[in-house]
Parts: structure tokens; sequence; C-alpha cells
């Protein structure tokens, strides 16, 4: 269907611009051809409004010829043909329109000025077909435009996919690693430790594919996940290993990447907390203003710990992570003081109904 035709709106603004141009038609009836303001206006304006729809066609014309595969010589053979066509068609309709007036008395011997009516409606008629025309390329062309737009945006939604899933899947071969290291150290020394701590991986695994679908988890089950992480892990620290979790009223219901902590969480288990001698607290605490979530991780660091190997890998998945969903809203600041390592991730507030 015709875009004009398929909203009402449309028609009525495009109809609304056809009488302006049948007052105009009246308007040079009256100059040109001598008729009185009343009966130029019974001829014009219904003959605008119905070239109106007969100008149309000019849509498909102009689909059928598009300018980027379409020679000028024959875009411009084609338009001036269907322009005569249709003005010819118009002056047709216009004297069979003043023959049924003039049966009924509404205007006054017809046959006055036939000449110069003939030629102002052929010529007028070749005007509007001809503007019609090159209105219709011109949206033809601002489309064109809007579709290779959407089509770059949905190329850039992609790409942003395909990076996020790619990410993401970094993070559970990297933990299952460290985490089959511990269960295979533990089946010597403590096989009951090792067994429980199967278990506690499974539902953390099993927790982890679920929400790891979605592009985005309320805040409070994505600390839920820390908790369970934190549990398997404790299995190999025993009262080494603490875990503290602090969320303002009203921050759980944020919006977050899914797994977004659990790098963070397990570098200060794996990089801080296993290389202090009387272990630690992991900290995690969430705060929110009206526009801004902050959530900081923090765990004891001893400062002569192996640098071979750091924290370079789960700290850079959550950098690109943030990075590819929020852009240049979201920031990572990773600092160390006084024998603490500090993590601070700070993103756009959001929520489900927001």
């Amino acid at each position: 269907m015709h875009p004009i035709l398929a909203r009402s709106g449309r028609l009525a603004l495009y109809l609304g611009f056809w009488i302006v141009v049948g007052v105009l038609l009246a308007s040079l009836l009256v100059t040109q051809v001598r008729f009185d303001w009343r009966q130029a206006t019974l001829v014009a304006l219904p003959l605008a409004l119905a070239y109106a729809f007969v100008c149309l066609s000019a849509w498909y014309v102009s689909r059928s010829m598009p300018l980027a595969v379409t020679g000028a010589a024959r875009i411009v053979l084609t338009a001036v043909t269907a322009s005569v066509i249709s003005s010819s068609v118009w002056l047709l309709a216009a004297r069979i329109w003043i023959q049924i007036l003039a049966r009924r008395g509404w205007l006054t011997d017809p046959s006055r000025g036939t000449g110069g009516l003939d030629t102002l409606i052929l010529g007028f008629g070749f005007l509007l077909y001809e503007l019609s025309l090159a209105v219709s390329y011109l949206l033809a062309a601002f489309e064109a435009s809007r579709e290779a737009e959407r089509r770059a945006l949905r190329g850039q939604v992609l790409a942003r996919e395909a990076e996020l899933r790619l990410l993401r899947a970094q993070i559970d071969p990297h933990f299952l690693f460290n985490s089959l290291h511990s269960i295979s150290a533990l089946t010597g020394s403590d096989p009951a430790a090792a067994r429980r701590m199967c278990l506690l991986l499974a539902d953390f695994l099993r927790e982890s594919l679920v929400l790891g679908a979605q592009d985005r988890i309320r805040l409070d089950r994505e600390l839920g996940l820390i908790d369970r992480f934190l549990a398997v892990e404790r299995v190999r620290f025993g009262e080494r290993l603490g875990g503290q979790v602090q969320a303002e009223d009203g921050v759980q219901a944020c919006l977050v990447p899914p797994l977004i902590l659990q790098p963070l969480v397990e570098n200060a288990v794996t990089h801080g907390v296993a290389h202090v001698l009387e272990g630690g607290t992991i900290t995690v605490r969430a705060s929110r203003t009206p526009s801004r979530l902050t959530i900081v991780v923090e765990n004891p660091a001893d400062p002569d710990r192996p640098r071979g190997i750091g924290t370079g890998m789960g700290l850079a998945n959550v950098r690109a992570r943030l990075a590819a969903s929020y852009g240049t809203e979201a920031r990572v600041d990773a600092s160390e003081q006084a024998g603490l390592w500090r993590v601070e991730l700070s993103l756009p507030a959001t929520t489900e109904s927001s």
C-alpha cells in the first residue's frame, strides 16, 4: 500500500496540501480564464482533489526506477511521459466536470476561454506531476538513508552482542579451571570436603547458567551468586575466608550484567586472601544515587605477593563487558592502598520499570 494511504494522518495532511493547490488553480482560472470566484472554486477544488490521487502514482514510478540503478535519460523520458499522460487525463476530467456543472446550471457559458483552460490544465498538471516525482525521489533517498542507518545500527548491536557473548564465555572456563584445581588438591587431603565442594560448585554453575543467559539481572540475584561462590571457596579456605555483602535499601532492584562481580570476587580470593597468612574478609558494598549505581569490592592484599600473574584477566573482562554494555557511561577503578585492594564499579542505575 502507498505510504500516504497507509495512515489517515498522512492522507489528511496530503489532501490539505492539495486543497491549497486547488485554491491556487482557482485563482489562475479567475485571472487567466476570466471565471468568477464561485465558478473557479467549483471547477478547481474537485479537480485538485482528484488529481491528488492521480499524482500518488508518482511514488510507484520512482520505485520502479531507482536513481542508483537507472540511467538519467530513462528517468527523464519516463518522467516526461508520465507527466504528459497524467495531465492529459486531468484535462479530460476537467472537461467532463465542466460539462456536468454546465448541465446543472452551476456554470454558464462553458465554452468561454476553453483554449486557455486547456493550456492551463495541461501545463499546471504537468508541473504538479513532475513535482510529485521529485518529492517521491527525495522520500526514497531519505528512506534509503534511514535504512542504511538502521542496518549500521543493527550491525553495531550484533557486534556488541557477539562481543558480550565472547567476554561472558571467558568467565566460565577461567572459574572452572581454578575450581577443579582446588577440588583436585582436596581430593587427597580431605575427600569429604572435595565432595562438598563439587556439590556446591554444581549449584553455583546451575544458577549461573540460568542467569548468564539473560542480558540483565537484578543486583540481588547477582549478589546471591556471590554468596554461592564464596560458599564454594570456603570449603577450601575454611575460616580464613570471610564475606560481607552490604547493600543499601532500594539498590537490589537495579539491573546489572550477569556474572559481572564474580571475576572480581574470584580475584579477591585467588590473588588476595589466598596470599594473606591469616586470611581476610571480602567486602562487597552497593549504593546508588538517583542515576548512578556504585559497587565496591574490597579484599586484603599482601604487598609482597607474587606479581607475575595477577588480576589482569578478570578485571579486563569486567572493563570490556561494561564498555560494551554502557559505553562511556560506566567506569571501573582499581587501586591498592595500605594492604587493601579495592575495585569500584560505577554504572547507570536502571531498573525493570525505568
